[in-house]
């Protein structure tokens, strides 16, 4: 099993910047992608950025495109979220998860379907 714990989260301001951080237990994989997702009160979750472990090939949701930045660090098993410019639209649980990316897959891991471990979430307001 594979735990994972974001944390980050808080109340910003419109305009303003937040990190998050998701540490993951045990080995992370040169085949795993770690994936942030997001769910706004009332609505579906939603896949926001991607990156692989391995070669560090990213994606993004085009909502956040130029704005959110995801990183990894794989000697401390931690992916990131930076978040600039924060818009009131932002305001979710945002949640780490990892799954298998077979390949240089990047692209098509979006659907929550293709992610096998979930953190437990960690909030973000954006107060406009």
């Amino acid at each position: 099993q594979v735990q994972l714990v974001e944390s980050g989260g808080g109340l910003v301001q419109a305009g303003g910047s937040l990190r998050l951080s998701c540490v993951a237990s045990g080995r992370t994989f040169n085949n795993y992608v770690m994936g942030w997702f997001r769910q706004a009160p009332g609505k579906e979750r939603e896949f926001v950025a991607a990156i692989r472990w391995s070669g560090g090939r990213t994606n993004y949701a085009d909502s956040v495109k130029g704005r959110f930045t995801i990183s990894r660090d794989n000697a401390k098993n931690t992916v990131y979220l930076q978040m600039n410019s924060l818009k009131a639209g932002d305001t979710a649980v945002y949640s780490c998860a990892a799954g298998v990316g077979l390949g240089n897959a990047i692209v098509t891991m979006t659907g929550i379907h293709k992610y096998d471990y979930w953190g437990q979430g960690t909030q973000v307001i954006v107060s406009s």
